[in-house]
């Protein structure tokens, strides 16, 4: 995510001054089983799955990474492992290896699965790309490459993938050339098939596997810049796609925040609850709040007020999602800070997760679990691993 507008971090997260992370976290945290206080037990006591994006190339060969994911979390997201260039990195030649081992993993753990995703403007094959560039690939012969893309992975996962994040990031942001729909005219996939595409997707996924859950994803489109421009876009259009009978389930707010710049937790919640009033699920799916900090390998935040930033920004996003009845899981965007996207991305940035770069938890773990705690037993989100 980019956010320009730079404002200073929210007062009211001085108010979590008074949370300390306890002398000794009750959940389960080297042994791989959960317990009644785990952030998945809890969630569950609201009928709401709480996730993260796995790194599959962790899962077995790190046992504190494998037993923490086991133990904490009831949904898994490929964070990687089923994104195009992963498994079609030569036409027509699939390595499913990885994403295999996640659903294997996940169904061994009783949790379920979020496909991440099937059209996407990064993260694709070169062989693709390179064609497309120097036009031995037409654009006719692109959209063919999609439905197959699509329908071949759709397929190959049906009935394991309880949702799918079938669009990601095709609407515009502020910097960035809106079309008179709101889409993003220099997006890969709008700039060669058209706005239509989006529709085409939802009813190639369905067709290929009619129980999924097809969501829209997508950040800053619940009011994360101070504006509710990029959230009205991808309103209109998905209504006007639901009168059209396109198959789109939900909408996936990311849910990437950064302490130095604002956040207004109510917009927030109101934009997520205008799209469950169009009958749509929302989902949380991506989620980290970043600061500034030491340095990658340590990640200590810089600015003293970050200790309580981050855990306020992270609790507002979740008690958002719990506030609002059609928000059926919160995915963390990783588990830890040490294999964490954001020091990577953003220069001096990091901290953004809820366990530190040596896999302990953090201030922002307590903080949710006691959120959740709160919530336990309100029973607003229907029964967990509910499907359409």
């Amino acid at each position: 995510m980019k956010l320009r507008r730079r404002s200073a971090v929210v007062a009211a997260g001085v108010a979590a001054a008074a949370l300390l992370v306890p002398a000794a976290v009750a959940a389960a945290h080297g042994n791989g089983k959960q317990d009644d206080t785990s952030l998945r037990a809890l969630a569950s006591k609201q009928g709401l799955r709480f996730g993260t994006a796995v790194d599959a190339s962790q899962l077995g060969s790190n046992k504190a990474y494998t037993d923490i994911v086991a133990g904490q979390f009831s949904a898994v997201t490929a964070e990687n492992a089923m994104k195009w260039d992963a498994v079609e990195p030569s036409q027509g030649v699939y390595n499913w290896k990885a994403a295999d081992d996640l659903v294997k993993f996940a169904q061994q753990n009783g949790q379920a699965v979020r496909g991440h995703t099937l059209m996407w403007h990064n993260q694709l094959p070169s062989w693709l790309t390179t064609g497309v560039s120097n036009g031995t690939i037409s654009d006719a012969q692109l959209r063919d490459i999609l439905h197959k893309h699509v329908t071949d992975e759709v397929t190959h996962f049906k009935g394991k993938v309880w949702q799918w994040d079938v669009a990601n990031e095709t609407f515009a942001n502020s910097w960035e050339t809106p079309q008179a729909d709101g889409l993003n005219a220099d997006d890969f996939w709008v700039k060669h098939l058209g706005s239509g595409v989006l529709a085409d997707v939802f009813r190639w996924a369905h067709q290929a596997d009619p129980k999924a859950l097809l969501m829209y994803n997508d950040y800053n489109i619940t009011g994360e810049d101070g504006t509710n421009v990029k959230f009205q876009a991808v309103y209109d259009f998905v209504k006007q796609m639901r009168k059209q009978g396109v198959p789109i389930d939900g909408i996936g707010e990311q849910g990437h925040l950064d302490t130095q710049y604002g956040f207004n937790a109510q917009l927030y919640q109101n934009d997520l609850q205008a799209y469950g009033d169009l009958g749509l699920k929302v989902a949380i799916t991506e989620a980290d709040v970043r600061t500034f900090v030491d340095d990658p390998a340590t990640q200590v935040p810089t600015d003293s007020l970050a200790q309580f930033a981050q855990p306020y920004e992270f609790s507002a996003l979740l008690k958002g999602c719990e506030l609002v009845t059609q928000c059926i899981s919160f995915t963390a965007w990783g588990v830890y800070d040490g294999d964490s996207w954001i020091p990577g991305t953003f220069s001096g940035e990091g901290s953004g997760l809820l366990y530190d770069v040596n896999l302990q938890p953090k201030t922002v773990y307590s903080t949710l679990q006691q959120d959740l705690q709160l919530a336990a037993g309100t029973k607003k989100h229907g029964p967990v691993g509910s499907d359409k």
